[in-house]
């Protein structure tokens, strides 16, 4: 049972997905959101993403089956999707990202909901996040951030790392040929963020620094101000311990800087208007 693991240990929260229970409504959902995220994010995602679901059976034909899922997964990079009843607390998060599993909640949003949940539901967990693991460069950096993860809770780094994954697993964005496109799952599953993300004027797209990215405060209830873009879908940092810790020690010398910042070293693909935060503040 649960109940006999201690707090930071990860099988206590562990759960079976409960695929039978889902209900036609559940499965309609799904469909909903996987049409319509399919549909925006053509032309404005990574290669890599749409080929990840594609090799996983991640489709718009109702919610996957972890089962079925992971046996694809761990063939190719050795990563399992694990259900979990909600938001875990960081320590379990980061061990689970260090053994290579990825936590997903196995509910999934109500129909009132398709548009705007405040917790991650399954959709936004397994169609945003999974299949870049099927990439094995986006595999070994997610289980070197569940180790540096770790790390940093020993040091009071904690939020360096959140910082991190927001602006790279979640709000990420990279340069193609093509042009920009997404690989954060925070955008890749959520449609207005998706076309927001690229086509507005009102936000900053800077090239990718770690350290520049790890000083940076983010939004959490709003379009983000800033984008950070990696040079290509396959350039995700390195996190060398060693590099890490020094690196973390010059950074609490330094002042945080504001979501809408531009910094004279920045590397500036696009110098955001700023006009749609400008526009919510004045309306408030």
């Amino acid at each position: 049972m649960a109940d006999n693991f201690s707090d930071d240990d990860p099988r206590r929260y562990l759960r079976d997905q409960g695929f039978d229970a889902y209900t036609a409504e559940d499965h309609a959902t799904w469909s909903t959101l996987a049409q319509r995220q399919r549909a925006v994010l053509k032309g404005r995602v990574c290669d890599a993403f749409i080929e990840g679901l594609d090799a996983l059976g991640i489709s718009d034909e109702g919610i996957p089956d972890f089962r079925v899922m992971n046996e694809r997964l761990k063939a190719t990079t050795g990563w399992e999707v694990v259900a979990v009843p909600g938001l875990v607390p960081d320590i379990v998060f980061f061990k689970m990202l260090a053994d290579r599993m990825f936590p997903a909640g196995y509910w999934i949003r109500r129909p009132d909901q398709i548009d705007y949940i405040e917790e991650p539901d399954i959709f936004h967990d397994v169609f945003g996040h999974v299949p870049l693991i099927m990439q094995q460069r986006y595999a070994d950096y997610l289980e070197a951030y569940g180790k540096a993860g770790l790390v940093a809770a020993e040091h009071g780094a904690l939020h360096r790392l959140a910082r991190l994954y927001w602006y790279t697993v979640e709000f990420g964005l990279a340069r193609t040929p093509q042009g920009l496109r997404i690989v954060g799952a925070g955008i890749a599953s959520s449609p207005s963020e998706t076309v927001f993300s690229l086509e507005s004027a009102s936000p900053n797209r800077i090239g990718f620094k770690l350290a520049r990215v790890m000083r940076t405060l983010y939004r959490i209830d709003d379009f983000q101000e800033t984008y950070f873009v990696l040079d290509h879908p396959d350039a995700w940092p390195e996190l060398d311990i060693d590099a890490l810790l020094p690196l973390w020690r010059e950074l609490d010398a330094l002042e945080d800087l504001a979501p809408e910042a531009v910094l004279l070293s920045d590397h500036v693909l696009t110098r955001g208007s700023g006009e749609y935060h400008a526009a919510k503040r004045a309306a408030a």
